[in-house]
């Protein structure tokens, strides 16, 4: 069960959505900085008692009720639930304008509760903001504004936190619970979540705050400025000392983003066989799905004189992306049961199902060979969501060797990394840009079996981060099917050839949720 202090995290990430707030809002309620505030919602810092009294007074709700959870306390704050201390002298919250609109003016406050059965209170129709949902969210099953990877999904744990509490019915509380009540539903099984899924675009009026740790993103810019330093401005010079640091600076970021984590994982198990390279030079018996596929259809009609324009699409630091997967916490253990358990991963030996889609590649990539074969979490989630959604029938699994696992394990390094790579480029700081790429680069080609690497050693981390990149790769392409692009050619961990109108279907620009044009081309002419 999550502690107290967890639970008040979550219980501010879900008020501060319902009230429109961002760090910066309630940083200025509270009279502390943006900074300091995030680091006491990451974890890095802790939230006091103190704090707690001017959180209960910003949002006008009693200690008791603040304490009790997000669903609680977001009922309180609506007038959905009765307050824990009907007679606690409270403070009307603050209610600001929506964002987007400075001017309009705030809602009403709510008045202390005093009234045994209050009246619940509407938003005025000035701040209500009307979007329409893309769908139900594939963490948390409630409706989401976004869309990440052509599914539906909220942006950060918070929100799904968030929307959950709002979807659960007022619930009858005790006068003076000896206990905080339970906190809803979350997404991650094996780690309290505080992340978003990955860097997406605002929704209208809504500006997405920075969930990165200030620490870890003062650890990464800290490093460039004292080797600049130490280079006496040199770039090419510092470029070449962070890039040969890139290895030991990013797995004491990885340790850093770990301090205070619920577990501890696993840095050397026993490697199993299937995992060991057969030679120096050789390669283990995991196949990852590397994508090399080309539309024979439109390559034929190309030979026959059609013409047909081709986007070449570059995906945005797609191993950094790919460091959002379902990794194993500890050793790699048997299982023979033949069925997927979501919250177990690692590597699992299938019978895939044919593909019979001419116009879309395999998710499994180039393989032909028919027969079993070894896959990785990443590749064998994708094969499942695949079968989910009626475009193959599910592999047989004939057996497992996994481990618990979570999907938030290297995920505070990976917005950290995210957001400094996010500022370096609105800078143009292409010396930081290359030191980040350099660092999650490296990160995924070491953690396996190299000497490069003494701090670790998991194999099946690298190949399921290698094929998580695959397969977001593959749903890019899906997404990009199912809005009526033709695929051309999928290849590596970042190329998709599509050809029609794809600035339809994907934000252009640098950011990790955006594509960039590489080149365009006539099919079966000269590039």
């Amino acid at each position: 069960m999550l502690g107290t202090e967890e639970i008040l995290r979550l219980t501010v990430a879900a008020l501060m959505s319902r009230s429109g707030e961002r760090q910066g809002d309630l940083a200025a309620g509270l009279g502390l900085s943006q900074a300091q505030v995030s680091r006491k919602q990451s974890g890095s810092a802790h939230w006091s008692l103190e704090d707690v009294d001017l959180l209960a007074a910003h949002y006008g709700l009693a200690v008791l009720d603040l304490l009790a959870g997000p669903t609680h306390a977001v009922g309180v704050l609506h007038g959905a639930a009765r307050s824990l201390q009907p007679s606690a002298l409270t403070v009307p919250p603050v209610r600001r304008p929506a964002p987007s609109a400075p001017d309009r003016p705030t809602a009403e406050t709510h008045p202390p509760a005093q009234a045994e059965e209050p009246t619940p209170v509407s938003p005025s129709p000035a701040e209500t903001v009307v979007q329409e949902s893309t769908g139900l969210c594939v963490l948390c099953g409630q409706p989401a504004l976004d869309e990440l990877d052509g599914f539906p999904q909220h942006l950060s744990a918070e929100e799904c936190a968030a929307a959950v509490a709002a979807a659960l019915p007022p619930v009858e509380t005790p006068d003076v619970p000896d206990v905080p009540a339970e906190l809803p539903p979350v997404p991650s099984p094996a780690e309290p979540p505080t992340a978003p899924a990955a860097e997406a675009p605002a929704a209208p009026g809504h500006k997405a705050p920075a969930y990165a740790s200030g620490t870890l993103v003062e650890q990464i810019t800290d490093r460039v400025h004292d080797v600049l330093a130490e280079c006496e401005g040199e770039a090419d010079a510092a470029q070449a000392a962070l890039i040969k640091r890139a290895i030991p600076d990013v797995m004491a970021l990885l340790k850093a983003s770990r301090v205070g984590g619920r577990y501890e994982h696993s840095e050397f198990p026993p490697t199993q066989d299937i995992l060991r390279k057969k030679s120096q030079k050789g390669a283990d018996e995991i196949w990852e799905g590397r994508p090399k596929w080309r539309n024979a259809a439109l390559v034929a009609a190309a030979k026959k004189g059609e013409k047909i324009e081709v986007t070449a699409l570059d995906m945005n630091a797609a191993y950094l992306s790919a460091l959002k997967a379902w990794l194993p916490i500890g050793q790699l253990r048997e299982d023979t049961g033949g069925v997927h358990d979501p919250k177990k991963a690692g590597v699992h030996l299938i019978t895939p199902a044919d593909w019979d889609h001419t116009d879309l590649p395999n998710p499994l990539g180039n393989r032909m060979e028919p027969g079993e074969l070894w896959v990785s979490e990443s590749t064998l989630r994708l094969l499942l969501d695949c079968a989910a959604q009626g475009l193959a029938d599910p592999p047989v699994i004939h057996r497992s060797l996994v481990s618990g696992a979570t999907e938030a394990l290297l995920e505070k390094m990976r917005r950290a990394l995210a957001e400094v790579r996010k500022t370096a480029l609105a800078e143009g700081d292409e010396l930081t840009i290359t030191y980040v790429k350099a660092m999650y680069s490296k990160f995924v080609s070491t953690i396996g079996e190299s000497s490069s690497n003494r701090e670790i050693r998991r194999p099946d981390w690298m190949h399921i981060i290698r094929s998580k990149a695959f397969a977001n790769l593959w749903m890019k392409a899906h997404k990009a099917h199912r809005a009526g692009l033709q695929i051309v050619e999928i290849s590596g961990t970042d190329e998709l050839h599509v050809a029609g109108d794809w600035r339809e279907v994907f934000q252009e620009g640098r950011n990790l949720n955006e594509v960039k044009e590489k080149d365009t081309y006539i099919l079966g002419g000269k590039r």
